[in-house]
């Protein structure tokens, strides 16, 4: 099984400052598993990435409010992620995992407790994927309470669930601009399907996860800075910027390359190129997010 690699522990302060009530609407929260244990079918093993640790990261790159997503390795035990959002004081929403079997006094407490969405996988890799006919009657089961669907999707799947997206009865929210590939342009049918569903109300998009989508090296480190990802951020930006997104992915899960380990401090800087408008960055970081998570 292997082992990930941990966050940068030496976060750099941004050249950019967010505005006040700026949202990383994307991290997790990893163990420690002495109090939260990892299912014994994870597919990795992470870090240990506690909520402590993302507070003082947090403090650094000038984020004030955040949306902790539920981890595979947790399964549906969402106890980190409701644990985090309690101890928040207010400033954190939650993405939890459930099931077409999760009852509803389940849902209701989840929601209770700070859960405003869903998060799924649709990857092209044998483990992990959600089947299609547990994803719609969650979905069907999600309505009520007015959440969002967390698609983790690559251009593939994307492409193979076009339909199903566009009749979603939620807002479906795209992670890391479905991983999109850079080697293989802006033209690529994936990509352009991206562009064209978010011309629709309910779909958004999180610019995240560069050090996902990146496989390039610069200076004899790959993938960084990342710069391969700005074109398609913009793309996406340039379409709907009131439906855009932005989250670190700390702490940078699924990282097994040596030296390919983001900096959150240069992830808020990255944000700049893709967003050079300061207005269009206000409601990346504060509008989006607000709206879609119920923030103040």
């Amino acid at each position: 099984m292997p082992y990930c690699y941990p966050p940068d522990p030496n976060t750099r302060k941004p050249v950019f400052t967010p505005p006040g009530n700026s949202c990383d609407t994307h991290f997790h929260v990893f163990g420690p598993p002495e109090v939260f244990p990892f299912l014994s079918t994870h597919e990795y093993t992470p870090p240990a990435a506690p909520l402590e640790h993302y507070l003082k990261m947090l403090a650094v790159i000038g984020i004030d409010r955040a949306v902790v997503v539920q981890p595979s390795v947790h399964g549906l035990d969402n106890s980190a992620t409701l644990d985090a959002i309690k101890n928040s004081n207010g400033k954190f929403r939650g993405v939890a995992r459930i099931d077409d079997k999760t009852p509803k006094g389940e849902l209701q407490r989840l929601h209770a407790g700070g859960i405003r969405g869903v998060r799924f996988n649709l990857l092209d890799r044998p483990r992990g994927n959600v089947t299609l006919e547990v994803l719609d009657r969650c979905v069907d089961h999600i309505v009520e309470f007015g959440w969002s669907l967390d698609l983790h999707i690559d251009m593939k799947n994307l492409l193979g669930q076009e339909k199903r997206i566009r009749g979603m009865a939620v807002p479906v929210v795209i992670d890391h601009i479905a991983r999109v590939k850079p080697a293989e342009g802006p033209g690529q049918p994936g990509f352009q399907l991206l562009l064209d569903l978010l011309k629709l109300p309910h779909v958004w998009v999180k610019v995240s996860g560069a050090d996902k989508i990146c496989e390039t090296a610069v200076h004899g480190y790959y993938g960084l800075p990342f710069i391969e990802v700005v074109p398609y951020a913009q793309a996406v930006i340039g379409v709907a910027p009131e439906r855009i997104l932005w989250g670190t992915d700390w702490p940078h899960s699924n990282n097994f390359a040596p030296g390919h380990t983001p900096n959150d401090g240069d992830l808020v800087d990255l944000l700049a190129q893709f967003a050079p408008d300061e207005r269009i960055r206000k409601k990346i970081l504060v509008d989006n997010s607000a709206t879609l998570y119920g923030f103040a």
